[in-house]
């Protein structure tokens, strides 16, 4: 189990951690089998994407636009409560296969944190099994 620490810079992002994700892959034991990789956050989510130009900011602004307005019962912020569901609704981990310890990804397939409340440190967890 090895930790990634990935700082980002706005307060929506899509950060591509595929290269982080590989060079941990690069030092494992094993040559294949299925890598996790966990955030240890609320307010943002792991995925995989295409990321031709603009499609990291497509992927932001509809999500964005997926979210309503509404009287929310957050308790220490209501304000913020969009970024947890936004961030639930991703989801908070990622499991994928490799050999060759490298990531097995589609063609055009990168492996994305998606920042939705920032500029943070996030810290990821990724375990190779």
């Amino acid at each position: 189990m090895q930790q990634i620490t990935i700082n980002t810079t706005k307060h929506n992002e899509v950060v591509d951690i595929t290269e982080e994700v590989n060079e941990i892959l690069s030092k494992s034991k094993s040559e294949e089998g299925l890598v996790n990789i966990t955030t240890l956050h609320t307010t943002c989510a792991l995925t995989t994407a295409d990321l031709d130009p603009g499609t990291d900011e497509d992927l932001l602004e509809a999500v964005t636009k997926m979210f309503p307005e509404g009287n929310w019962r957050h308790g220490h912020n209501p304000g913020h409560v969009g970024e947890h569901i936004m961030s639930s609704l991703i989801g908070m981990t990622v499991t994928l296969p490799y050999k060759n310890k490298k990531l097995i990804l589609g063609t055009w397939q990168r492996v994305i944190l998606v920042e939705l409340s920032g500029p943070r440190q996030r810290e990821l967890i990724v375990s190779a099994v």
